[in-house]
């Protein structure tokens, strides 16, 4: 006898294959970003930015005395930490650890950060009060795009995920450059000395094979806890701690730094990414018409994140194989690259965390590099969406 079907089973079984495998933190990013957009134009939005920016009633650490800068300063550096072990794996053992493997994926990254900060800069580099915020078009949300991406299936040859994935990786190691080498000021030397006391520390455990994990783990929050004091961003100790994660197999033939990795990603993608999103997200549209989104702020990150990254990425691709320097990925055509150059223009996490570092205790200006950063993720997304899903399957090398 066939079981009676449940009315909602439909939605149930949709929420499973949109939430479940490599979409579902893309599309959790999408729900969360909307509804911080809600709240933050809703009766609720007084007390959507109360919860956020209230003083604490109590916290154990001084500097961080809102939930905003726990989210920001504390939570991010887990996924930081995270960001640090993916590269650390690509770079040593991944589609980052040869020099032919690397070439084409760093190119790309490089150039697809180069152009939106240029074209960034095009647009708002007039005013010296939003020069600072170049880097914002800068950055790729690797979970935001990978989302995107596996929505359309087989539509997507493997080749494109995997250069997309390795695009993002090395966007990422760029965007942690930056942020430690131009979003620093007021450099404290004994908190510097502190942290490098530490990492020399974790650096001489792994010298040393300690492959148990508590040892690296109360040395990063150390790390963390000085970097935080320094006046270097504190989630770039996330990123250097996780570099001194031993990847060599131990002596039960499996790896800390997999270890790690494997049980804090869904964590960072589907806790502390989302919680990020939900806490910076929330922009108001009250009083923004056509003149609004044309500011030379908005418009500079939308037109960076949306332009810049496609014409630089896909240029990146083509000059390399017109000169023989590395050929673009196999099975993929020039429309699915062209599709997946878009997909790395969806900025959303970095993006809106160097926003908040390129404009401190800027609320106005914050707000408009917010609603530059969701304009230009939003066309990217769909732009690229579209494109790919009327590509061919099976596309041709011609």
């Amino acid at each position: 006898m066939p079981r009676n079907r449940h009315p909602f089973q439909p939605l149930a079984t949709l929420a499973i294959r949109l939430l479940g495998g490599e979409a579902g933190a893309g599309v959790l990013l999408i729900l969360v970003a909307a509804l911080a957009v809600l709240l933050a134009n809703s009766p609720l939005s007084g007390a959507y930015h109360a919860v956020l920016h209230a003083p604490l009633p109590w916290t154990p650490i001084g500097k961080l005395d809102t939930l905003h800068l726990w989210i920001n300063d504390a939570a991010m550096a887990v996924f930081f930490f995270v960001v640090g072990l993916e590269i650390k794996r690509e770079v040593l053992d991944g589609e980052l650890s040869t020099p032919q493997r690397r070439r084409l994926p760093v190119l790309a990254a490089a150039c697809g950060m180069a152009v939106p900060a240029l074209v960034y800069l095009v647009v708002a580099g007039g005013d010296p009060v939003l020069r600072s915020g170049w880097a914002i078009p800068a950055a790729t949300d690797i979970a935001f795009a990978l989302g995107v991406l596996a929505l359309l299936g087989k539509r997507a040859p493997p080749s494109l995920r995997l250069f997309l994935l390795t695009v993002a990786i090395a966007d990422d190691l760029g965007a942690v450059v930056i942020i430690a080498l131009f979003y620093t000021s007021g450099l404290k030397l004994a908190w510097l000395g502190g942290a490098a006391a530490v990492l020399a520390l974790m650096v001489a455990l792994n010298r040393l094979r300690v492959a148990r994990g508590l040892p690296y783990v109360l040395l990063s929050c150390a790390l963390w806890f000085a970097v935080l004091h320094s006046g270097v961003h504190a989630t770039v100790a996330g990123v250097v701690a996780a570099l001194t994660v031993p990847i060599a197999l131990d002596q039960r033939g499996d790896s800390l730094l997999l270890r790690m990795e494997h049980a804090l990603a869904p964590i960072g993608a589907y806790v502390i990414v989302p919680l990020f999103g939900l806490a910076n997200a929330g922009v108001s549209l009250a009083g923004i018409g056509l003149a609004g989104l044309a500011a030379p702020l908005p418009m500079g990150i939308a037109l960076g994140l949306f332009l810049g990254k496609q014409v630089g990425i896909l240029g990146a691709i083509a000059a390399a194989e017109r000169v023989g320097f590395a050929a673009r990925p196999e099975g993929a055509s020039w429309r699915q690259l062209w599709g997946m150059a878009l997909l790395c223009g969806i900025g959303f996490t970095m993006s809106l965390f160097i926003g908040q570092l390129a404009f401190p205790g800027n609320d106005t200006l914050i707000e408009e590099a917010k609603l530059g950063v969701l304009l230009g993720s939003l066309l990217s997304a769909l732009a690229g969406y579209a494109l790919l899903r009327s590509s061919p399957q099976a596309p041709s090398r011609a």
